[in-house]
């Protein structure tokens, strides 16, 4: 059991504050003082971060960012408000002061979604390898070659193999030396048969053997997405809300 595990893995609920701050942090690249710069994105174009973040957990504590862009002023609003956020048990629909954040930022657009941690009890399934840049050609099939590229800077990445081809991958898409979020892909035509499950259940277990926490979220609209969490029995810690 690493650091990490003995620190906040018995008590999990009672550190979802941590557990969003390990998100936010995976999710962009920030300066010195906190501020938002890019998604923390390892290959592709550099990309801004939204103006906005809003992590609201089942602790009843909030956590919120600005992009470095931001006025101090309507910054410590935004700040004001989100501690006035009430606590969740479960996903929500929009944030308490959705209206007044869309205005403070003159907002045009938002993004929303759950927040999971994967505990330790889950396990895979169905049995899944590991890929590499080494072994990747011999299993992915071309709608799955752009994966290549990313594979060095996308570890762990694990991939179930039915019939020779890499049908359901779960790989880390943001890194921090805390925590790792996880990014999964299943081939349409092999979705509902619990392969998206195992890879994640598997990805999560290389995850912890590098010492780090595994982390998965998605978007409001992802149904697919939160039915893998909720099939896999992931811990619900919090939801988070960003405005571009």
């Amino acid at each position: 059991m690493n650091q990490l595990d003995d620190l906040y893995e018995p008590n999990w609920e009672n550190t979802a504050n941590k557990l969003m701050e390990y998100h936010v942090e995976a999710l962009f690249v920030h300066d010195q003082h906190s501020r938002l710069l890019t998604i923390n994105e390892n290959l592709g174009p550099t990309v801004p971060a939204p103006a906005f973040f809003l992590g609201r957990t089942i602790d009843g504590k909030a956590v919120c960012r600005f992009r470095y862009d931001v006025a101090d002023k309507t910054a410590k609003r935004l700040q004001e408000l989100s501690l006035e956020e009430p606590s969740i048990s479960e996903f929500p629909a929009k944030p308490k002061y959705f209206a007044e954040y869309m205005a403070l930022l003159h907002g045009q657009q938002y993004t929303m979604g759950p927040c999971y941690f994967v505990p330790r009890i889950v396990t895979p399934s169905l049995q899944v390898k590991s890929l590499t840049r080494e072994n990747a050609a011999n299993w992915l099939p071309h709608e799955f070659e752009w994966l290549i590229r990313e594979l060095d800077v996308s570890q762990p990445c694990v991939a179930l193999v039915h019939q020779n081809i890499a049908v359901s991958i779960c790989r880390s898409v943001r890194i921090t030396n805390f925590a790792h979020e996880a990014g999964i892909e299943t081939l349409k035509e092999y979705r509902g048969n619990g392969f998206a499950p195992a890879v994640v259940a598997a990805w999560a277990i290389a995850v912890r053997k590098l010492g780090c926490l595994p982390l998965y979220s998605t978007l409001a609209e992802n149904h697919s997405s939160q039915s893998v969490a909720s099939k896999l029995g992931l811990a619900y810690y919090g939801s988070n809300f960003t405005i571009a």
